[in-house]
């Protein structure tokens, strides 16, 4: 998720899974082999250059982590100024999540085959003019279409950024160094985007918080012109995969979205559901024939491969949800300014970086095993904590319920993610980076769609309390079962 940065995922380009032995026997970089292959060779990196490309970098991560939390405080303006209703705010979000989920299966494979410097500017560029598409809609459709190109942006821009710290510091600990300054900037990002979301809003409306990204863009791409070309190399691209696992996937959310607003048996509802279906076997055909799948069938059926998978849903799960749901609730139930409600997750995201800090020692010294069974128990105590929620629920006491919230996720996803990378050979870390993150993706989008259809009602605003109960119950029974599969098939140490 963006908005929770968790330990920076290995992509194709940072394995370097093409490198193969030189004539003295050393490995032998892409970059050392680019005119071979089709491939073409890199400008050398300076330490000027090199500095330049992680600030490029760090810029584009944080700018579309911030857009994430930053929209979430927004939807109740968004709502008000658009005459939306919920599915229209679902939509929203989801629009966004969908895309970025989808492609990112065969976003990592972009950027090797144009370079990480072409494809980053490219994800830049587009992600800039979306931005500015969405400030300039005139209703909530084109809104959605803009949040659908901003998501496919963000898509590319997450692996290439990556990508692009790892092409200009050869040095393995400068790299460390800056990639450990990648996830940093996402974690104040995810901080900062409540906030800044909720002044942009009270202070210029939610158009704002989309045109914010512009000079950002600018200043990306001006910085990008300075940094040397990165090399390219052969990665096959399976489109057949991808498109079927994009119309999948948005047959699925329309009919977790619209079957609350239209009604499970409306024909609509139905179509989509059965598109879903019949995407989702062609999605399974496609990849069992394809000569090089972008996810391997092999992949799936390895119980330390499916089994973070399925955890990492589960967490996205509850964490885009209970974010989703906390927005609507503090402004639209409590009748708190767009501002003070951006100011209430500041602790939470506190809490989240320092976690993120914590659960590689703690996976170090107990296991990951435990760690990530105790990051889902937490996880469904915060699901559990937040039933009580009212109208005139104290405001202190909605900041503890929302520890265990802070807590889970941050404690699960680093050491499920070094479990999954521990699990797939060299040559196949971006693919499986790329899958855990869509699989995230998917659990938020899917989380947002179930919860915006309960909590539609004519009570509190248009929040349903009741609806708001047995989502989180939903997502509680969720969790609980991940947990059970986690303790019982992943590897005790």
């Amino acid at each position: 998720m963006p908005a929770t940065p968790a330990s920076p995922p290995p992509t194709a380009s940072l394995s370097e899974p093409g490198a193969r032995p030189s004539a003295s026997g050393e490995r032998e970089r892409p970059s050392e082999r680019a005119r071979t292959g089709g491939t073409s060779a890199p400008t050398a990196a300076g330490p000027r250059s090199a500095g330049l490309a992680l600030v490029a970098s760090l810029l584009g991560f944080t700018v579309i982590t911030i857009d994430v939390s930053a929209v979430n405080i927004a939807l109740p303006a968004i709502r008000g100024s658009l005459d939306s209703g919920m599915s229209g705010l679902q939509w929203v979000v989801d629009a966004y999540t969908l895309m970025f989920a989808a492609l990112m299966l065969s976003a990592g494979a972009l950027a090797d085959r144009t370079g990480a410097r072409r494809a980053y500017t490219w994800g830049i560029a587009l992600f800039t003019l979306a931005s500015l598409a969405c400030a300039l809609a005139p209703g909530i459709g084109m809104l959605v279409a803009a949040r659908v190109a901003q998501g496919a942006a963000a898509a590319i821009v997450m692996p290439a950024s990556l990508a692009l710290i790892r092409h200009a510091y050869d040095d393995a600990m400068a790299r460390a160094r800056a990639i450990a300054l990648w996830t940093v900037g996402g974690s104040v990002a995810m901080a900062a985007g409540p906030v800044l979301g909720g002044l942009l809003t009270d202070s210029a409306g939610w158009r704002a918080v989309f045109l914010l990204n512009l000079p950002v863009g600018a200043v990306i791409l001006a910085l990008l012109v300075r940094v040397p070309r990165s090399a390219r190399r052969p990665a096959a691209l399976d489109i057949g995969g991808q498109l079927t696992a994009v119309v999948a996937l948005a047959g699925l959310a329309f009919t977790v979205i619209e079957g609350g607003h239209l009604g499970w048996t409306s024909g609509p509802v139905l179509s989509a559901a059965a598109l879903a279906l019949a995407s989702g076997y062609a999605f399974r055909v496609v990849e069992a024939r394809h000569r090089r799948p972008m996810v391997p069938p092999a992949m799936l059926r390895d119980r330390r491969v499916a089994v973070p998978l399925a955890v990492g849903f589960a967490v996205n799960a509850a964490f885009y949800g209970g974010i989703f749901l906390l927005g609507l609730y503090y402004q639209q139930v409590r009748g708190m300014s767009a501002i003070a409600a951006g100011l209430m997750f500041v602790p939470m995201s506190a809490v989240v970086t320092a976690t993120n800090l914590v659960s590689p020692r703690m996976a170090e010294r107990v296991g990951r095993r435990p760690v990530i069974v105790a990051g889902q128990l937490v996880f469904t105590a915060a699901m559990v904590a937040m039933l009580p929620l009212a109208a005139d629920t104290p405001v202190w006491l909605v900041l503890v319920l929302l520890l265990p919230l802070s807590v889970g996720g941050a404690l699960a996803v680093p050491a499920l993610t070094a479990l999954l990378m521990d699990a797939v050979p060299q040559e196949r870390a971006g693919t499986a980076s790329g899958l855990l993150n869509s699989c995230r993706q998917m659990g938020g989008a899917l989380s947002v769609a179930l919860f915006g259809g309960l909590l539609s009602g004519p009570a509190d605003g248009g929040f349903s309390l009741p609806g708001m109960r047995i989502g989180l119950l939903a997502v509680a029974a969720l969790l609980l079962a991940t947990t059970v599969l986690s303790r019982l098939a992943l590897p005790r140490s």
